[in-house]
């Protein structure tokens, strides 16, 4: 190509959906526009794709590629959270080139990690020595992603899952109390997502008012009809100090550590454990102080835990950012 490439990314999540275009130059990848779009209010992401073109008014989009939440199987993803399909077909179609790639959201947040600097990260396992090896990836959001980047000797190549829908298993007496409160709501599957997400620290929230550890905060009582009440948990705790509110979050970090650990282990992740998501940065306190006890707590494998990097993210373009190194790294070589 004799112009800079130009690539369209995407972020797109149950809640929000970001593109974004960048041009390749030699120094790397330059951001050029940014756009956000609220998910739910579009009735396919096609229209999201026209609407940022014409307001972009772009000549020529080189390679394209979309992280989503959601299985991609044969090109093609039914979106969990959304009543969309999105199809890599159809996208060529539309943005007349064969340099289209659809990742699980959790592989281009995966992949973004591989280009984030040491300031965009805090670590939970200061003491914990990088290492080569596989690197595991969790992060909790609208729900639970959860990925592994696969180190073949030379790189790293991301490969995504559904494990934030696997069985919740609970690690302590109280969290046995919980998967039995989860099976009476939901007799079919308790899944991890459940507890761990947004909408989970509610669940944890009502599950320990139950238990009458503390008085419920005037403020949740009169909790408005559009006012989001993970939210207010989160306000709850890290502002006002609430018991309650701050017992939800130490136990939404007691579990996100477990599961990580498990994730960890199901990967051997022994380049590190990498946690994205929106919910971590606005929570690390509570991360700081429950996170690593959980996640150590694995018997006779807890020294090969506690040796694990295990860093937060706090950049929160990271998925949209790896959606577009991946397209440069990986497709902007393929032939026409």
């Amino acid at each position: 190509m004799t112009r800079s490439p130009l690539i369209l990314a995407g972020d797109i999540g149950g809640t929000k959906t970001n593109l974004a275009l960048y041009r390749l130059r030699e120094a790397g990848l330059e951001l050029e526009t940014k756009r956000q779009y609220a998910s739910r209010e579009h009735a396919d992401f096609a229209s999201i794709v026209d609407h940022f073109l014409d307001a972009s008014a772009i000549a020529q989009i080189d390679a394209a590629c979309f992280g989503i939440a959601g299985p991609v199987i044969g090109g093609v993803c039914k979106t969990t959270n959304l009543p969309w399909e999105i199809d890599t077909r159809q996208l060529q179609a539309r943005l007349e080139t064969p340099r289209v790639r659809l990742l699980n959201d959790l592989e281009s947040t995966a992949y973004g990690m591989l280009y984030l600097d040491d300031v965009d990260f805090v670590d939970l396992n200061p003491a914990a020595e990088p290492g080569a090896g596989n690197r595991a990836v969790i992060a909790a959001g609208t729900g639970l992603g959860e990925a592994m980047l696969f180190f073949d000797g030379q790189g790293y190549q991301p490969v995504g899952s559904e494990g934030g829908h696997c069985d919740f298993a609970p690690a302590t007496p109280l969290q046995q109390e919980l998967l039995s409160w989860l099976w009476e709501r939901h007799p079919a599957h308790a899944s991890t997502e459940r507890v761990l997400s947004g909408p989970g620290v509610y669940t944890l929230y009502q599950f320990l008012k139950t238990k009458l550890i503390a008085p419920e905060p005037e403020f949740m009582r009169r909790l408005g009809p559009d006012e989001d009440p993970s939210a207010k948990i989160s306000e709850g705790a890290l502002l006002h100090n609430d018991p309650l509110c701050r017992e939800t979050l130490a136990l939404f970090a007691a579990i996100y550590g477990a599961e990580a650990g498990n994730l960890a282990l199901k990967t051997m992740a022994t380049g590190g454990v990498y946690i994205g998501g929106g919910i971590a940065p606005k929570i690390l306190p509570f991360l700081q102080q429950y996170f690593m006890e959980s996640f150590r707590a694995k018997g006779r494998f807890s020294p090969l835990l506690a040796a694990m990097p295990v860093r937060v993210s706090l950049n929160p373009e990271t998925a949209l950012d790896g959606a577009a190194h991946f397209a440069a790294d990986n497709l902007l070589g393929l032939a026409e």
